[in-house]
């Protein structure tokens, strides 16, 4: 992996910059717990979709189908917007009392791309993003931001479809086929092919790199600071 081929970095946030994958799956299963959620269920329905869109998944995989609701439901309503906004309240809670770990790799690497001069930008679903980046020290690292705030605001299409990478590399001013997208989720992997990245660097952070690879990624590593190694 040579980084310095490339004009831009495109990078998914929970599991590649900062550990909160595994914090968003706590909340999940906290919120779903009377379904027996699992790691498996995480993986397959909820990871790296937009948070109603991950509602609606996993209760379609126990064939339960609740109101949609509003965006301003209460967390107590048993709507789906109700059930993401409660799934949210958790997240930040646990964010709140436990803060945010940065992966030591991935910093490496985004260190070595600001010296090259490449564009970053940080492309997540979550609508957390930019309080993730802040509780992580991280707020100043991409200038360019496209959460799940952006994607409502102009009617973007959430992962696995291609709508955010394309917009990020618009922002950035770096045509896509010049962009690596990083992503340890396999919607996100199959959002960067699908956008046409010139690279989809996956990151295995669940040991299963085979899904990774299924969803079209070119390369698969455990740890970012591989991507150093000569």
């Amino acid at each position: 992996m040579v980084w310095s081929d490339w004009s831009a970095v495109l990078w998914d946030l929970d599991g590649v910059i900062t550990a909160t994958a595994e914090v968003h799956q706590r909340a999940w299963a906290e919120l779903f717990s009377e379904w027996d959620f699992t790691t498996d269920d995480y993986l397959t329905h909820v990871d790296g979709r937009p948070r109603y869109d991950g509602v609606r998944a996993f209760l379609a995989s126990r064939e339960v189908h609740l109101p949609e609701g509003n965006l301003d439901d209460d967390p107590t309503e048993v709507t789906v917007c109700g059930f993401g906004n409660r799934k949210n309240l958790i997240f930040n809670n646990l964010i709140e009392t436990e803060g945010v770990r940065a992966y030591p790799g991935t910093l490496d690497v985004m260190d070595l791309c600001s010296t090259l001069g490449l564009a970053q930008a940080v492309v997540s679903s979550s609508r957390n993003a930019r309080t993730v980046l802040a509780a992580a020290g991280l707020g100043a690292r991409c200038e360019v931001v496209v959460d799940g705030l952006t994607a409502a605001q102009a009617d973007l299409a959430g992962k696995p479809g291609p709508d955010m990478y394309l917009y990020a590399a618009h922002q950035v001013q770096v045509p896509i086929a010049q962009c690596v997208v990083v992503e340890d989720a396999v919607s996100g992997v199959a959002a960067g092919v699908a956008a046409g990245a010139g690279l989809v660097l996956g990151v295995d952070r669940e040991n299963r790199p085979q899904e990774l690879w299924a969803a079209g990624a070119d390369l698969v590593v455990d740890d970012l600071a591989r991507t150093l190694e000569h």
